[in-house]
């Protein structure tokens, strides 16, 4: 099982920007220095709290300081930009990282943004759906192109324009071949967006504030999908975030980790929980639909989804999820604001270098006797 990193990130409001934007640099390349496979980051443009506004902006930045990571968009949303855009300046990302790029994509949910775009009665889902499309149409085409495709709104060509002799007309192709990696995240329990995903051989990231027992609806879905399109599912592409807080002794984790004022992680939930009430999505958090929407408190929330204890606690509370999901192929270690610096480095030193190789120690037999 490999490593992974995510962060939306999810950061007080009265923290200075460019002191925030630093923090979450040094993050990554921690985690590059740790061995982590992958780091994911969001975007959004009007959330103080989620302050990157362009994650392959950001992201550009890390490719310099980084040696082995992969540097995800997590995600790129694709009712903010033109697909033109996208697949170019993509393409031209994957260059510059010599293929450490990974494409996360959504269609882009806060309302607030679209707000500020214009584009608040658009269908975004359909948005998205059509500018994958066209970003896959020009990845794989050549110029002039002459992207038309039914019932899409993005027309691509540039029949008019097109001089090979100096260049002009020809969008850049990704240094992966034939693309980068395209990973969706998934937050609804038993989504059919899964199934598309394994359609169009794109993997999901299953997001860390569902409940054990909806992520594991995740990979039937994907298996159907990628059974639609006559394949065999991996579960090397299926990555599952979860809320993870190790420490080197169990009071400090529980503290920091769920009960203090002041921990990170109840702060972050406290966010994410009013963000989805007042968006009418708290059903996530349920244990069953009828559930009554008083039973979820941040309290409660907090004890559902965070993971935290020393070492040994923390190995045997993800195989234990790993219990109720089936195996997958990629843990993705939630990232926090840093309340305390030295806590959350060592967390994440301590995730690296002891969990993650006990963890692997006690399924690797197991994966011997499935296949032996």
């Amino acid at each position: 099982m490999r490593l992974g990193y995510f962060t939306m990130p999810v950061h007080p409001l009265d923290r200075d920007y460019t002191t925030t934007l630093k923090e979450d640099r040094e993050t990554i390349v921690l985690c590059d220095e740790l061995g982590f496979y992958d780091a994911f980051v969001g975007e959004h443009l009007t959330d103080q709290a989620e302050n990157i506004t362009n994650s392959m902006l950001f992201q550009a930045t890390l490719i310099n300081s980084t040696k082995n990571i992969k540097l995800a968009t997590g995600t790129t949303n694709l009712s903010h930009m033109h697909p033109v855009l996208i697949a170019a300046h993509a393409a031209m990302f994957d260059h510059l990282s010599e293929g450490r790029f990974i494409l996360g994509i959504s269609p882009g949910a806060l309302r607030s943004d679209a707000e500020a775009l214009g584009i608040i009665d658009e269908d975004r889902n359909k948005m998205f759906a059509e500018a994958i499309d066209v970003i896959i149409g020009i990845w794989e085409g050549e110029s002039p192109y002459n992207i038309d495709l039914n019932n899409n709104r993005f027309k691509v060509s540039t029949s008019k324009t097109r001089y090979p002799e100096v260049g002009y007309g020809i969008l850049p192709k990704p240094y992966q071949k034939p693309y980068p990696e395209i990973v969706g995240t998934v937050v609804a329990p038993f989504s059919k967006g899964v199934i598309a995903m394994g359609e169009r051989d794109f993997h999901p990231l299953s997001a860390n504030f569902l409940l054990p027992k909806w992520v594991a609806t995740h990979w039937k879905n994907y298996s159907e999908g990628k059974s639609n399109a006559n394949k065999k599912a991996s579960i090397s592409d299926w990555r599952i975030a979860r809320t993870i807080f190790v420490a080197d002794d169990d009071t400090t984790a529980k503290e920091y980790g769920k009960y203090n004022i002041n921990s990170p992680y109840r702060f972050y939930y406290s966010q994410i929980l009013k963000k989805l009430i007042r968006g009418n999505r708290q059903a996530v958090f349920k244990n069953h639909p009828e559930e009554p929407d008083d039973s979820i408190t941040l309290d409660r929330v907090i004890e559902d989804l965070v993971i935290c204890g020393t070492v040994d606690s923390v190995v045997e509370q993800i195989l234990e999820f790993r219990e109720t999901t089936g195996d997958f192929g990629e843990l993705v270690y939630a990232g926090m604001d840093w309340v305390d610096e030295k806590l959350s480095k060592r967390s994440l030193q301590l995730m690296a270098e002891e969990v993650m190789p006990r963890v692997n120690t006690h399924i690797e037999p197991q994966e011997q006797s499935a296949t032996g």
